[in-house]
């Protein structure tokens, strides 16, 4: 085959990938909360572990998720903790579709009907926040919303981080971040 016939078929198999790309690249989320690349507000710290914090889930809103989106998944994750796998604060699965917000200090309680809160590194199925050792350099808090192919993931709110990233990844659509800073 010449090479300008196979940059043709390779184009035309990449096609739909660069459409699903360009169109999950659109999927966007924001807090009044959390300021990409600023430092976390008292709020969202943790109360306990030295840290005095007033441990509220942050609010998040999000858009343009990718077609074929059949539920949403929330994570806040430091991949600077100094444990060799990081630190999930939050998680929250089986969001509904019709969701695209939580408020500021969202809770088991009241979340969206059929939405769970896995269960933390703090060993609670509740929002933990940030509260690094002292005197390490500001660790980075991931906070993410996942656009799922699936209405809901087959875990319970006892599901570890691993575990949900595991059931994340193999339904991922799309996903939109950002990224708060704390350090104390």
């Amino acid at each position: 085959m010449p090479p300008s016939h196979f940059l043709v078929v390779t184009l035309s198999l990449l096609s739909p990938l660069l459409h699903l790309g360009a169109h999950a690249a659109d999927f966007t989320v924001s807090s009044t909360d959390i300021a990409p690349g600023q430092t976390l507000a008292p709020a969202q710290v943790f109360q306990g572990f030295g840290c005095t914090g007033g441990n509220l889930a942050p609010q998040l809103s999000w858009h343009d998720a990718p077609a074929g989106t059949k539920s949403y998944a929330i994570t806040l994750y430091d991949p600077d903790a100094p444990t060799g796998s990081g630190w999930w604060h939050w998680s929250v699965f089986n969001v509904p579709i019709r969701t695209t917000s939580l408020p500021t200090g969202t809770t088991a309680v009241t979340l969206p009907a059929g939405a769970v809160q896995g269960r933390n590194d703090y060993g609670d199925s509740a929002y933990g926040g940030a509260c690094p050792p002292p005197g390490d350099k500001a660790h980075r808090y991931q906070l993410t919303v996942w656009a799922l192919s699936v209405d809901k993931l087959p875990l319970d709110q006892h599901a570890s981080g691993a575990m949900l990233g595991y059931m994340l990844n193999a339904n991922a659509l799309g996903k939109a971040q950002l990224t708060g800073l704390y350090g104390r």
